[in-house]
């Protein structure tokens, strides 16, 4: 049986998220995620796309991009298969790196942007890895933090949800990481305050 085709639709933001199989590691060493990164600012000048906020676990990576002019599916095969071949080669191993195909799911709007967002930074805090997710260096939480130059991320994708001028969007960003998820979810919270 053939696969059910994705749907791609340009402009718009997805979560995706790709998982080693049977849950391995795709991250052995510090070298790993360096190089994932490297193919990720590679694939970006073959294929544009935006990326809004990333974090790479250990067996599992999350992004938050939209593609400019190509289906996130080519990007995501690229990616993955740049990256299953250094993996393989580095560590002298053969098969499948990736369990299946990627996940993905349509961001669709500005508060959902948010939570993907706040989501994926998280990450770490809530697999217990580090107690902050500034303390963890393979996310792009650090860059939303501190002002930063990045040729791959732009958080001000996440950051122009909220009022005022950068340093205070910064602030309110950290802040909304810090919320309580029931105060999320209920109707208190609103990205027009």
């Amino acid at each position: 049986m053939a696969r059910k085709r994705r749907i791609w639709l340009p402009d718009t933001f997805y979560h995706i998220i790709s998982r080693g199989n049977r849950r391995d590691a795709i991250f052995r060493e510090e070298v790993d995620y360096n190089m994932f990164l490297h193919f990720l600012h590679q694939v970006k000048q073959k294929i544009p796309f935006e990326l809004a906020s990333y974090c790479l676990m250990t067996n599992h990576f999350h992004l938050q991009m939209r593609s400019l002019d190509q289906s996130i599916s080519k990007i995501m095969s690229l990616l993955n298969k740049r990256y299953a071949d250094y993996f393989n080669n580095k560590h002298g191993v053969t098969g499948h790196v990736f369990e299946k195909r990627f996940f993905d799911e349509r961001i669709l709007t500005s508060l959902s942007m948010l939570k993907v967002s706040r989501y994926i930074h998280l990450n770490p805090v809530k697999a217990g890895m580090v107690r902050d997710p500034e303390n963890y260096q393979w996310s792009s939480y650090r860059q939303y933090y501190h002002v930063s130059d990045s040729s791959l991320l732009n958080p001000n994708i996440v950051l122009d949800s909220f009022p005022g001028n950068e340093k205070e969007k910064r602030k309110q960003y950290h802040e909304f990481l810090n919320m309580e998820d029931d105060m999320i979810q209920s109707e208190q919270f609103s990205i027009t305050r």
